[in-house]
């Protein structure tokens, strides 16, 4: 062990002893020539343990690794990403390589790319992103961006906006839409309101029949403003936590009670089958009820004169399974992937007639999909139209 140790501790040593010696000779105090040696030897110590400088700065930053492989990189990065050489394309990770084919490598990119805006920036040698459509699919949005990375190297990065475009684009159509549909009936209001504040407005069978088609329109707006308000709040609460537990029976059982009373001859007509044992769901009893409004009525509004409106809820296996089964037209199963979107309607004159606002399935769809639930719409043209809602149990069934 005392071999080990290094050759500074050894001159720190012999430099606390010497100094100790010196101290008691000047003094000839034994007291002072320990403390000089006490001091010493704390000295020593510290010498001791401090490790040894090899000269290097330990402040400065370790240099990167020089062993990793730039197509390594490359091929990590989950959009599409090309490093061009020259013009022509040296590295393509897999992204690249699915997108536009794995015969790239070597191409001119221009070629590679195949777009008419990407072959433009790319020997304009612009820096900044550039809008591509139609790479891949015809429906695909890109941005491309590029960046020099060495003298004769560029960067070429694909990032894919279909997503966010298509987002835009649904909000832009809702705000156009709900324009439209409010605008409709305000029109039909001014218009019939000045009419009656002329002479038109003196007779009373004219006034008596203007004012109910103002007041039929006053009220289209106002089912119109509750249905925006609705998908506005069930939209802004889809990640709130549903704690509630919710009797889906005896809330079925209300609603048919209510739509029974308020919906004249055809309220005669709601055939409500509850299975044995429906056990509760957890959700926000508000919005299931609406959606039973409007799966319900939507069957009376629809179906025809007559004709039994089937509501049926049943548990079946860890679920309970909401069933609304209507007998009248039918839609044509072109319609059928496009019934939950805003304001989409099959016949938008029928639809208008009977008080629909084109927000009806819309809401559903989203309160189901708050609730965890499966939505499913079967028709066939002449019969009927038959809606299914899945949704979770509370607990599950024995």
């Amino acid at each position: 062990m005392i071999d080990e140790l290094p050759l500074r501790t050894w001159l720190a040593v012999a430099i606390a002893v010497a100094t100790a010696i010196v101290v008691f000779l000047l003094s000839h105090d034994g007291q002072a020539g320990l403390a000089a040696l006490a001091g010493a030897a704390a000295l020593v110590v510290i010498i001791a343990t401090t490790p040894e400088d090899d000269g290097a700065d330990d402040t400065a930053p370790s240099a990167p690794p020089s062993d990793l492989p730039p197509d390594a990189v490359v091929e990590a990065i989950a959009e599409p990403v090309l490093v061009l050489r020259g013009g022509r394309v040296a590295l393509a990770n897999a992204p690249a390589r699915k997108l536009l084919g794995d015969h790239i490598l070597g191409e001119d990119a221009r070629v590679a790319i195949r777009h008419p805006g990407a072959a433009e920036h790319l020997s304009a040698g612009a820096a900044e992103p550039v809008d591509l459509v139609g790479i891949g699919t015809l429906d695909q949005r890109w941005q491309m961006h590029t960046a020099a990375i060495g003298e004769d190297a560029r960067l070429v990065q694909l990032v894919d906006r279909t997503g966010q475009h298509a987002a835009e684009k649904m909000r832009v159509d809702f705000v156009a839409n709900a324009s439209h549909e409010l605008r409709t009936p305000l029109a039909s209001i001014l218009g019939y309101v000045e009419t009656l504040a002329d002479e038109a407005g003196d007779d009373p069978g004219i006034r008596k029949r203007f004012l109910g088609i103002v007041f039929d329109e006053a009220r289209r707006m106002e089912r119109l403003v509750e249905d925006l308000m609705s998908l506005s709040r069930i939209e802004a609460e889809k990640f709130r936590e549903l704690r509630a537990a919710v009797d889906i029976g005896e809330l079925a059982q209300e609603v048919c009670d209510t739509l029974s009373t308020t919906h004249g001859d055809r309220g005669a007509d709601i055939r409500l089958d509850l299975g044995e044992a429906v056990p509760q769901v957890t959700g926000d009893p508000v919005q299931l009820s609406q959606l039973l409004h409007n799966l319900i009525g939507n069957a009376m509004k629809y179906g025809r004169a007559d004709t039994p409106v089937e509501v049926s809820l049943l548990p079946q296996a860890q679920n309970v399974v909401l069933r609304v089964v209507d007998h009248g037209d039918g839609i044509p199963p072109e319609h059928l992937p496009r019934l939950t979107e805003r304001f989409y309607r099959v016949d938008p004159g029928r639809s208008r007639s009977v008080g629909g606002t084109g927000l009806g399935l819309a809401i559903v769809k989203h309160i189901v999909e708050r609730h965890r639930g499966r939505l499913d719409i079967a028709s066939a043209v002449g019969v009927g139209t038959r809606v299914t809602v899945t949704l979770p149990a509370s607990k599950p069934l024995s």
